[in-house]
């Protein structure tokens, strides 16, 4: 079996073109590892760049972009069992998987094959939880022991909520070997994208601004209008959150740009925050200049990875 290829990194470090790039050089397939991309007509908030899947006029084929309503509801076990199959197929075809994205928790849950994911949501428990503030939920998950607790992405309340759901199942329905790090995969290879943080904001900053030329509102306005409620598009958070606080009337445009900015910030060093837990817990990523030219860094995937 071919090794699977991933391409990580904070949001606008260039992930998507480094990886179509790679594809085009290896025979390769993408599988985005994007927890938004997932979903049909989410195109610029969630920077699904579709142009950048054409490579000298070839098409890169790619997998887990589009395959849901906005709306509908998506998760990390979804996600892992739907990239087994990606994988899978992709394989059968003698091709090579490169897994790309920025959601680190869907990323480690595919490759240390966490059975974590599997476990069911429990409505009534979470509801009670949702009455706590968040030092009180981080209380709690302290005070629940459990193997889970060195894995946990706490980084947001909702999925502090969701690591306080999964230590209290744990308690009480152990899983026998469940921090497993290898079984079906086939080797692995992690290569991550680096930029100044500085250069990181400003990029960032810059390509808010593009997008909201390019029509992002407008795309919010269009999901409102198919009857995708203003609460579903907060939950998606971020782009979604404020421009649909701004549609509302809730802020005014020069508000919500700035919130925005600042949320997509904060989303960044909780991305590098998240990769770098990922490193502590044994995953190996290869750290890659984001500066260096496109060539250059195919060359040296394919050095480090042997291909």
């Amino acid at each position: 079996m071919k090794p699977i290829i991933v391409i990580l990194g904070p949001t606008a470090c260039g992930k998507t073109h480094l990886a179509t790039q790679l594809a085009y050089a290896l025979e390769g397939e993408i599988i985005s590892a994007d927890s938004r991309q997932v979903y049909k007509g989410m195109d610029i908030g969630t920077g699904k760049d579709l142009k950048e899947y054409v490579v000298y006029n070839q098409r890169i084929p790619y997998h887990l972009i589009d395959v849901l309503e906005a709306g509908e509801m998506y998760n990390v076990h979804r996600f892992q069992q739907d990239c087994y199959e990606a994988i899978a197929e992709i394989e059968a075809r003698n091709r090579l998987p490169i897994i790309c994205g920025g959601t680190g928790l869907y990323i480690e849950a595919v490759l240390k094959e966490h059975q974590f994911t599997a476990i069911p949501i429990d409505e009534e428990f979470r509801e009670k939880l949702l009455q706590l503030s968040d030092e009180e939920l981080r209380e709690y998950f302290k005070n629940t022991p459990s193997e889970y607790a060195h894995l946990a992405d706490t980084s947001t309340r909702k999925r502090l909520i969701r690591a306080i759901e999964i230590a209290v199942f744990l308690t009480h329905h152990p899983f026998p070997n469940s921090s497993n790090t290898k079984g079906v995969l086939p080797d692995y290879h992690l290569f991550g994208l680096s930029l100044p943080v500085e250069e990181r904001r400003a990029r960032i900053t810059r390509r808010l601004h593009e997008r909201l030329q390019n029509g992002m509102i407008d795309e919010v306005q269009a999901l409102l209008k198919r009857g995708i409620s203003a609460e579903q598009l907060i939950y998606y958070g971020l782009e979604y959150k404020f421009i649909t606080q701004y549609l509302l009337g809730l802020l005014d445009y020069g508000t919500m740009v700035e919130r925005l900015n600042v949320a997509i910030h904060q989303f960044a060093k909780r991305q590098m925050t998240f990769f770098r837990k990922m490193e502590r817990d044994g995953l190996v990523i290869h750290w890659l200049d984001a500066h260096l030219p496109t060539e250059e860094l195919i060359r040296e995937i394919k050095s480090t990875a042997e291909l």
